[in-house]
């Protein structure tokens, strides 16, 4: 588990260390090394160490990482050397960075979703088949005070996936925007996306279409950050069984 101390690798270490197929073997984390994950309240016998270079790369099949973007690309460089799966919810990669991936995983694959709430993933499918029907949408996600990327990497899935759905939509009829950024951004076919940060809340989103007299709001709430574990222990348990990079877990659920 690369990332293990956080407020959701934690929850993962729990999740792996209370499943029957699944084995706990290293835990990785910088601001923690040394500390034992039974410290933190997992069962487990594992020590965290500092970073992968600690690692024996032998002993792992597959890493989870919920890092930062930085630390994200060096974990899969080391995967990819070291020939270990990777399931990857960091977000905030650029077309640049998967393209490193595609090419770097040769001899192991990598699965990276922008969210593994599996409710999550099916309000992007939901979305993306309501699209067609409507002229107009608008994305606001909501996330706790901690979080330094805006959009969310759902929230832009989210976007990308309804404009390749549809790409007859409203255009904006804003000519004044009194304070700038008040549209929110523009994403993809002008679908305008809104982040909001505020403590109180973990991770929400809500996708609001409309048309000739009616709306649908398509919602999903995040009530705890286990709702994660569930999807990355799919993601493990499937992963080697999909050659190279993909990205979502669409295919991995059978959307």
């Amino acid at each position: 588990m690369l990332g293990a101390a956080g407020r959701v690798g934690l929850e993962i270490c729990r999740g792996i260390a209370a499943s029957d197929d699944l084995t706990l073997v290293a835990a990785v984390d910088p601001r923690n090394a040394g500390k034992p994950l039974a410290d933190l309240g997992i069962e487990s016998s594992v020590s965290i160490v500092g970073a992968t270079n600690d690692l024996d790369g032998s002993i792992v099949d597959a890493a989870v990482d919920f890092t930062v973007l930085d630390a994200a690309r060096e974990n899969l460089a080391w995967a990819a050397d070291n020939s270990v799966h990777m399931v990857v919810g960091t977000t905030g990669f650029t077309d640049t960075d998967l393209h490193t991936v595609r090419t770097s995983f040769e001899k192991s694959n990598c699965i990276i979703a922008p969210n593994f709430s599996l409710g999550a993933i099916l309000m992007m499918r939901f979305s993306e088949m309501a699209a067609p029907f409507f002229e107009s949408a608008e994305i606001i996600e909501f996330h706790h005070e901690n979080k330094i990327d805006a959009p969310s990497g759902t929230a832009m899935m989210t976007a990308q996936r309804m404009a390749a759905a549809s790409s007859e939509w409203m255009e904006d009829p804003t000519t004044n925007e009194i304070l700038p950024g008040a549209r929110g951004g523009e994403g993809p076919e002008g679908i305008r996306v809104h982040g909001i940060r505020m403590k109180g809340t973990a991770a929400n989103q809500e996708v609001i279409l409309g048309t000739a007299g009616q709306t649908l709001t398509i919602r999903h709430d995040t009530i705890d950050r286990t709702s994660y574990v569930p999807g990355v222990l799919l993601a493990l348990r499937a992963v080697a069984d999909r050659p190279g990079l993909t990205l979502g877990l669409d295919d991995v659920l059978g959307l």
